[in-house]
């Protein structure tokens, strides 16, 4: 392996590793040494592929963020082009997505939290990332849609959040089907006159 290719492969072993230690136990339990150890790799080979742990789950998020995304912009793009059809395949996928790993939902929507400033940057890139995909997908309906349509997806996005962070923290968590049907729910009411 040429030099660049020892340090791809050995920041992709560290987000591999931190995926896993962010999930669980967590962003601030999660030292260096146990991020190497992880990883396989030795402190200072560390270094040469972040700057710290802030910066490390600054990717890890931005990964679980970018893949999210892109699966709910195909379901998005294969449902019907109706108000109905697009938000209950967004959510759907959403709800579907995040919760095939634990560890995805974790990072997303506790650590983040947790983690606080580090990733408040971040965070709002991803807001707005999920504010723009709900507007684009529903802009062009021949539904009438509300003026206030950005608020509106701003709130689902914060209802949706709430929804799972419950879903993560509950020992007995509520079903999947129940979270997406509460959130269309929500969606749908908030259209109405």
């Amino acid at each position: 392996m040429s030099a660049a290719e020892r340090v791809a492969d050995r920041r992709e072993r560290l987000i591999n590793a931190a995926y896993g230690l962010f999930a669980n136990p967590g962003f601030h339990a999660t030292t260096i040494e146990r991020l190497c150890s992880t990883a396989h790799i030795s402190n200072r080979a560390f270094y040469e592929c972040f700057s710290g742990r802030e910066e490390l789950m600054r990717a890890v998020y931005e990964r679980c963020v970018d893949d999210t995304l892109n699966a709910v912009g195909a379901a998005i793009e294969n449902a019907p082009p109706t108000l109905e059809g697009r938000i209950v395949a967004g959510i759907t996928e959403y709800v579907r997505y995040v919760t095939l790993d634990v560890r995805r939902a974790r990072i997303m929507h506790l650590e983040v939290r947790r983690a606080g400033d580090v990733l408040s940057g971040s965070r709002q890139k991803a807001v707005a990332g999920f504010t723009h995909m709900i507007e684009s997908s529903l802009k062009g309906l021949q539904e009438e849609l509300p003026a206030e349509l950005h608020l509106l997806a701003l709130a689902l996005i914060g209802a949706l959040t709430e929804l799972l962070i419950e879903w993560v923290l509950s020992d007995d968590r509520p079903e999947k089907d129940l979270l997406v049907a509460t959130a269309v729910h929500v969606f749908r009411r908030s259209f109405q006159a």
